[in-house]
């Protein structure tokens, strides 16, 4: 169990006193990333931050739930903050927690916890990790029919757009809870929106990210709306990603800077790139973890001859056209801005797991040198399979049930996830890809009832 100094604690329960606190929302992820929690009053909290709450374990398995078992819930007092979407008398706050077993120990299937033990290996070899997601989402009319909520696309400016006022609203919010907003705008298709993070190490963003998907629906459903990160809700439109910013520093030294290089990035940061690229296809089911993500992450066509903007393939480049990573342009004077992009994860993945797999794959290209491809100089979409293959470049599995046999043979994936996390992860993929391929769905009904 993590000892949290008398300090801190003290310092939540002056705040719960001085704002008038009663509930306290204590906050945990399942093992998809679903956000869980347990309501307690401001009486129970000191007795909550040093003996620990009492939950149903089970209930952290995701659809693979099995028997009861108690688990403790330890809250942080780090992640105190109040709801500034609640009432200021009698208000509510959240705390994100540790989880325990009965014995005092850290339990297997906390996904927070996993991050911590994964960044601890960053940290064994002097590194802190860094990140800042650009989440996208889709505002809609309600939760009953995919009709965005406006017709604007690319960076549109329209002051009567009601969208904008729901991010705007929604970025106050998060500023209210501590969440350092860098900008926001309306994104390619109708009524999808992004709102981009400040960069921070990456414990403190899976919180943020947890945080931000919660807050994004709260503002929405005040307003008789509705907000989902579902990473494809709409046919012939682009989908949700969640493009992730990642940097590693030695002290305050941007270790993915090398001034002398044509490209301003650092042996570590091309062995870290090539990390990503040879472990891509096994992390895909992590980053990229429902039925609907494959939808996002489809191939060009002859109507989209340039696809959805999503990568597919295991390239990288400086400029933007898909590829899988993506090297943003130096700018004199701002060594500590220098990172990479990797833009296949989506929204609707625990940030907790995304982040460990995405910083176990990049440490093993440290680990072992792996050698950087050259960067793509033309669009891989339209390049044939041929040329690809001869530039060792590959395709991301295209449906789950690829992406769960890629995971379930990885090493990699299961030394930075742990054997529980690992086994019950892939079990709920498992139950959900048996379900979907049982549906039969109105496109089948559409397409062959009245033919065959």
């Amino acid at each position: 169990m993590t000892q949290y100094d008398s300090e801190a604690i003290n310092f939540v329960l002056r705040n719960v006193r001085d704002n008038d606190v009663k509930f306290i929302r204590l906050w945990f992820s399942d093992i998809v990333g679903n956000l869980k929690g347990v309501a307690i009053t401001s009486e129970e909290l000191e007795s909550a931050m040093t003996r620990g709450m009492g939950v149903d374990g089970s209930s952290i398995d995701g659809f693979a739930r099995s028997k009861e078992n108690d688990m403790f819930i330890v809250p942080d007092p780090t992640t105190f903050a109040i709801l500034p979407w609640r009432p200021k008398t009698n208000a509510v706050a959240r705390m994100f927690c540790e989880i325990l077993t009965p014995d005092n120990q850290p339990y297997e299937g906390d996904s927070r916890a996993l991050l911590r033990r994964n960044l601890a290996k960053a940290t064994d070899l002097g590194y802190t990790y860094y990140v800042a997601p650009e989440l996208e989402y889709f505002y809609m009319k309600d939760s009953k029919n995919a009709e965005p909520l406006d017709g604007g696309g690319y960076f549109d400016q329209d002051p009567q757009d009601i969208a904008t006022d729901l991010r705007r609203e929604t970025v106050l919010t998060l500023e209210e809870l501590g969440i350092p907003v860098e900008s926001s705008h309306h994104e390619v298709s109708p009524g999808q929106h992004e709102i981009d993070l400040r960069h921070t190490d990456a414990l403190t963003m899976a919180d943020m990210v947890m945080t931000y998907r919660i807050v994004v629906k709260e503002i929405a459903i005040k307003h008789g709306y509705y907000a989902t990160f579902m990473p494809k809700p709409l046919i012939g439109y682009n989908g949700s990603g969640m493009h992730v910013h990642q940097s590693l520093f030695l002290g305050d030294k941007n270790a993915f800077f090398d001034e002398s290089d044509d490209l301003y990035i650092s042996k570590t940061a091309k062995w870290f790139i090539a990390g990503l690229l040879k472990h891509a296809r096994e992390i895909s089911l992590i980053t990229n973890q429902w039925i609907n993500s494959y939808k996002r992450l489809v191939p060009s066509n002859e109507n989209r001859p340039l696809g959805y903007e999503a990568p597919i393939y295991t390239s990288w480049a400086t400029v933007n056209r898909s590829d899988l990573i993506r090297i943003p342009a130096y700018k004199k004077g701002r060594e500590t801005s220098q990172r990479i992009e990797y833009r296949a994860p989506d929204p609707s993945c625990n940030p907790y797991l995304a982040f460990s797999v995405m910083l176990a794959a990049g440490l093993e290209g440290i680990k072992c040198q792996y050698k950087l491809p050259k960067q793509s100089e033309h669009d891989v979409n339209l390049i044939d399979e041929k040329e690809r293959t001869e530039l060792g470049i590959k395709s991301l599995p295209k449906t789950l049930g690829e992406a769960i046999e890629e995971t379930e043979n990885s090493t990699l994936v299961k030394e930075a996830l742990g054997d529980y996390i690992f086994n019950s992860f892939l079990e709920n993929k498992k139950i959900e890809w048996q379900k979907y391929n049982e549906q039969v769905t109105d496109y089948e009904l559409g397409r062959y009832l009245p033919i065959l």
